[in-house]
């Protein structure tokens, strides 16, 4: 049974006179309800199963608004901001340009980073890297790229992606929460909100990190997975990469399955005297996650045990594959998530901010990730899941194409730039052997089809089956929603 809605549901402490008393019993008598349907399902669902439960774990009422292309997302986060103009922007008649300069009418100085801004000059840095076309449709892609070229014909390549911030956290923070402000919820708490989970005994929302090869990169918080002001019991449960993948998996010695189940019983009694006392909707979302957290100890376990596949696949994803932490064991692990049911899988591989000596670190980001990102798509798509999956591709922003620092052949350093980027799609739904959008002549700025990450989000709740303008949740009198007051969908990259 659902919880009952914040939107409907007034908190009883903000309610006056009479319709304070109204307002409390009709809240106390829904939430005691919903807290003791999770108090009998924990014990009916607690049981040593391992498999999805009987019924789905209920999303928002009418959602989808209508029939979804795709079921679920794998979202490749690349941190940092990988160079569009390295990797699929092919550029190639800035080679004649190299080492002149960037015309300020193309890059004006107040658009320049504090990092960059005080160079004496702003010399051309062509790609240091050849280009081939791939597949039946032709599309260019980067030497350093081999594996993701082979799979050309399934990806939409969006070259003319741009953004409003400049700087890591913020436009990491937009990507992933359509804000830039700090406090909003996750993409894929919207999503675990207003869709549910497909299985009980695993949460809607995953996310994981892995390190780059190239450096350490920003640093990534919890909010980014966080669920803001809706529900906590929405928030992405973080599998670590290093230790135990989720802490206190096990219990303690001493403490066998029926203990745990008496003392989760016996706390859900306490916790419903509680709610019925307050009226704080925070209360059942707290049980709401204990008996996710008991049902997790029995899935989690065999979900990680990779010693289930076959050598074949293993060998497909690289020597990584089985190394926790590693870009290549998250994505194997992404495909055990989403075919047992799981809504949002968020990979986070960080190392992408190449402010110097980028040729040498943009070889070794791609070979921790080219490899395993084709075969997390030949995986979905030989078991029959790409179909129904969205697979994304992409960091913050993209990078300058003048040099940061000394511009060296061979050698060159990139700033961040927000104007213009390259990302990909890939999955249900999507036009698979294209690309849309188009740089100018230096790709600095876009000059056919923009998109910006509103436009993106839109896209992505389409393709769920969400119209973004109606999927809304109220907070402190306003109806926010993942787009906010913007957004457009992009209908020439849907199938």
């Amino acid at each position: 049974m659902p919880f009952p809605s914040p939107i409907k549901t007034r908190n009883p402490l903000l309610c006056n006179g009479m319709q304070h008393m109204a307002c409390s019993r009709r809240s106390m008598l829904l939430s005691s309800l919903a807290l003791a349907s999770l108090i009998d399902e924990g014990r009916a669902t607690g049981a040593d199963s391992i498999g999805p439960s009987p019924t789905s774990a209920a999303g928002r009422p009418g959602m989808p608004h209508f029939e979804p292309r795709v079921r679920r997302v794998i979202y490749l986060f690349q941190s940092g901001g990988p160079a569009q103009m390295d990797l699929f922007d092919y550029k190639p008649e800035l080679k004649d340009r190299f080492g002149q300069e960037v015309p300020k009418s193309v890059y004006p100085d107040e658009r320049k980073t504090t990092m960059s801004s005080a160079q004496a000059s702003f010399p051309v840095a062509p790609s240091a890297f050849e280009f081939s076309q791939h597949g039946q449709c032709g599309t260019w892609v980067s030497e350093v790229l081999p594996h993701t070229a082979k799979m050309v014909d399934d990806l939409c390549v969006i070259r003319s992606m741009h953004t409003e911030a400049i700087n890591h956290d913020p436009a990491i923070t937009f990507q992933q929460t359509g804000s830039q402000i700090p406090g909003r919820p996750s993409i894929g708490s919207w999503l675990g909100y207003g869709l549910g989970a497909d299985n009980q005994d695993l949460p809607a929302f995953v996310a994981m990190s892995s390190k780059g090869s190239a450096k350490n990169g920003q640093p990534l918080y919890d909010r980014l997975w966080g669920s803001g002001f809706l529900p906590s019991e929405h928030q992405g449960v973080k599998f670590r990469n290093v230790g135990e993948p989720v802490l206190d998996i096990s219990d303690p010695h001493g403490v066998s399955r029926s203990l745990r189940r008496q003392m989760l019983d016996r706390l859900a009694e306490l916790n419903l005297q509680r709610l019925n006392a307050v009226g704080d909707p925070e209360i059942a979302s707290r049980t709401a996650q204990y008996e996710l957290a008991y049902r997790m100890q029995m899935s989690v376990p065999e979900l990680l045990d990779l010693n289930q596949e076959p050598k074949h696949v293993l060998d497909m994803y690289g020597p990584e594959v089985l190394e926790q932490g590693k870009y290549a064991y998250n994505c194997l692990v992404a495909r055990r998530l989403v075919e047992r049911g799981v809504r949002f899988v968020q990979l986070f591989h960080q190392g992408w901010d190449s402010h110097n000596n980028l040729p040498a670190q943009l070889r070794r980001q791609a070979q921790d990730t080219d490899q395993p990102t084709a075969a997390l798509l030949t995986d979905l798509k030989q078991r029959g899941l790409l179909q129904d999956t969205l697979v994304i591709w992409g960091g913050e922003f993209g990078r300058t194409i003048y040099s940061q620092g000394a511009l060296k052949p061979g050698n060159y350093g990139r700033d961040h730039h927000p104007n213009c980027f390259s990302m990909w799609l890939a999955g249900g739904g999507v036009r698979g052997g294209t690309t849309y959008g188009a740089t100018d002549d230096y790709s600095v700025n876009v000059a056919e089809q923009p998109v910006s990450v509103h436009d993106l989000h839109a896209t992505i709740l389409h393709l769920l089956g969400i119209d973004h303008t109606r999927f809304t949740y109220r907070f402190q009198g306003r109806d926010f929603r993942l787009t906010d007051v913007h957004g457009e969908i992009v209908r020439a990259i849907c199938s």
